[in-house]
């Protein structure tokens, strides 16, 4: 695959001239979803769906800060309150229908409450809208390869190594992170994927989208997000599949409607020139 990668890149230096909007479409740009060191929860929402997921979860933590608080109570005042000491004559009594009532009643009534405020959360994910774009994500052992449905053209997509990071763009604390080539997509705009697997189940996920889709071989699943915000976001492969799972990032990176229009231009002409380019094509050019 390394040599596939390498023969892939020379041939779009000597068969295709990008144009400059592609290429600036690909530098780093604002890291906004990346971890951070010493830094705790969620990484900035940059959609609708981010944000729905990080509100629930609060609301989530409250209600079971609340649960923990009450049994920590209740257990410190019973042992106070009925230690040997205190209570030489333990009750002998089996049942307490008030009480009975009140256990089954109220986890009901949390749980009941949870759902209010999650099904719409999953309904939101699961009910895909119809998109401005669609893109085909393939992952493979250990990379990931992305098709532009509408527009015709695909390539994949493999993790930098530290000596390439710089040249990319990248500072060395975004190892494992950064990809040669990154998912480019207009912000404001209604993405849609649909994710597979072609050997093992992986699995496509954008923290700061609050999306995270299972590849399985043999099946198309959908995912979708509309980005709020410009700039560069990462993810990871989040399904074991393999030595090198630790090894297949994701990079998508948000940019204006006019980059990204820059950017489609010179991709069709970079990649499309790509399917069709043979071994004595990159000889001849090599040669030349």
């Amino acid at each position: 695959m390394r040599t596939e990668r390498f023969l892939s890149g020379f041939a779009a230096t000597v068969l295709a001239s990008t144009v400059s909007g592609a290429a600036m479409a690909q530098q780093a740009g604002e890291l906004l979803g990346a971890p951070v060191d010493g830094k705790l929860g969620f990484q900035p929402a940059a959609t609708e769906l981010a944000r729905d997921l990080q509100g629930l979860d609060n609301i989530l933590l409250w209600i079971i800060t609340v649960i923990v608080l009450f049994v920590c109570v209740l257990m410190a005042w019973v042992v106070v309150r009925y230690n040997r000491k205190a209570n030489k004559t333990p009750a002998t009594f089996t049942h307490n229908t008030p009480i009975e009532i009140a256990w089954t009643i109220v986890p009901i009534f949390i749980l009941v409450i949870i759902g209010a405020f999650s099904l719409p959360v999953l309904f939101k994910q699961q009910e895909i809208p119809e998109g401005d774009l669609y893109i085909k994500v393939t992952g493979y052992q250990w990379y990931w390869g992305y098709e532009y449905v509408d527009e015709g053209f695909s390539f994949d997509s493999y993790l930098l190594e530290r000596d390439e990071l710089e040249a990319a763009g990248y500072d060395q604390s975004l190892y494992l992170l950064a990809t040669d080539t990154a998912v480019v997509v207009p912000v404001d705009t209604t993405v849609v994927m649909g994710v597979t697997g072609a050997d093992v189940i992986h699995s496509w996920t954008i923290p700061a989208f609050g999306v995270k889709q299972d590849a399985v071989p043999g099946r198309v699943a959908e995912l979708w997000f509309k980005a709020e915000k410009t700039g560069t976001f990462f993810g990871q492969c989040s399904e074991l599949c393999g030595k090198d799972h630790a090894y297949m990032p994701i990079t998508v990176k948000v940019v204006s409607q006019e980059e990204y229009d820059a950017w489609l231009a010179g991709a069709i002409e970079e990649f499309a020139s790509l399917e069709g380019t043979t071994p004595q094509m990159i000889q001849l050019a090599s040669a030349e």
